[in-house]
C-alpha cells in the first residue's frame, strides 16, 4: 500500500470523511490563491519558491556553492548542446508542479520539452533531471519535501551535492521510486538521463577540472 492509498484509507474509516475532504478542498484553494498572489509578486532579482503555501526566500549562496552550481550548469549544457539532448537551466528558471514550484540549481528538460518552451515563458515544466546543491538553509527541504514531490512526480534523476564534504548523491527513478544509485566523492558517475555522460565528480569541485573535462567531452 503506497501512502496515498494509506492516508485516504484513514480518511474515508471516519465518520466525518466529508468534512476533512471538503476542508482539504477549501484549504487547497486559498493556497492556489495565495501562489496566483506570488506569481504576481516574485521579480526577476529575487530568488523564491513556493512550497505548500509558503513563500521561501533564499539568501545569497556561499562562494562554493555557486562555483560548484556553475560548473555542474558549464559541463551539462555544453554535453546537451553537443549531442542536442534537450536544455539545461541556472538558478533563476521556476518548475511549476502540481502544488509547488521550485527554482533548482540546474535543471535539464529532454528535447521533446524544451521545444515546447516559448520565449516569453516564466514558468517551466517538471525537468526529466535536476541537481540541488546543498546549504544549511535548504538541505532539509532537499532530502525532504523536494525530494518527495520530485519522486511522485517522477523526475528521473536527482542529484544532491555537498560542497563541504565534496560528496555527490545521485537517485534515479526505478518502479516510480528514487533508488541511491552512488554516493561518491571522486570517480565517475555515470548518468542516467544525459545518455553517454560519464560524469568527472572532481570537476564540479575545481574550475581547472570542469575546464579539462568540457575540452574532453567536447
Amino acid at each position: 500500500m503506497n501512502a496515498t492509498t494509506e492516508i485516504l484509507s484513514l480518511i474515508m474509516d471516519t465518520p466525518e470523511a466529508f468534512k476533512i475532504l471538503e476542508k482539504a478542498q477549501d484549504m487547497l484553494r486559498n493556497e492556489q490563491q495565495k501562489r496566483e498572489e506570488f506569481y504576481n509578486w516574485v521579480t526577476d532579482d529575487l530568488k523564491a519558491e513556493f512550497i505548500n503555501g509558503e513563500i521561501i526566500v533564499h539568501s545569497p549562496v556561499k562562494s562554493s556553492h555557486a562555483q560548484a552550481s556553475e560548473n555542474l550548469f558549464s559541463i551539462l549544457r555544453m554535453y546537451a548542446l553537443k549531442h542536442k539532448l534537450g536544455r539545461v537551466t541556472h538558478e533563476k528558471v521556476m518548475a511549476r508542479f502540481t502544488r509547488n514550484d521550485y527554482e533548482p540549481d540546474v535543471m535539464f528538460f529532454s528535447k521533446e520539452k524544451a521545444d515546447l518552451i516559448q520565449p516569453n515563458q516564466s514558468l517551466f515544466p517538471v525537468p526529466d533531471f535536476i541537481v540541488e546543491v546543498l546549504s544549511d538553509s535548504t538541505a532539509e527541504r532537499d532530502r525532504g519535501i523536494k525530494f518527495r514531490d520530485f519522486e511522485a512526480h517522477q523526475v528521473a534523476e536527482y542529484w544532491l551535492v555537498d560542497v563541504e564534504t565534496k560528496v555527490v548523491e545521485q537517485y534515479v527513478i526505478k518502479n516510480g521510486q528514487y533508488e541511491l544509485i552512488k554516493k561518491t566523492d571522486e570517480g565517475i558517475i555515470h548518468c542516467s538521463v544525459l545518455k553517454g555522460l560519464d560524469f568527472l565528480v572532481e570537476a564540479i569541485f575545481s574550475e581547472q577540472k570542469q575546464f579539462e573535462f568540457i575540452q574532453q567531452i567536447i
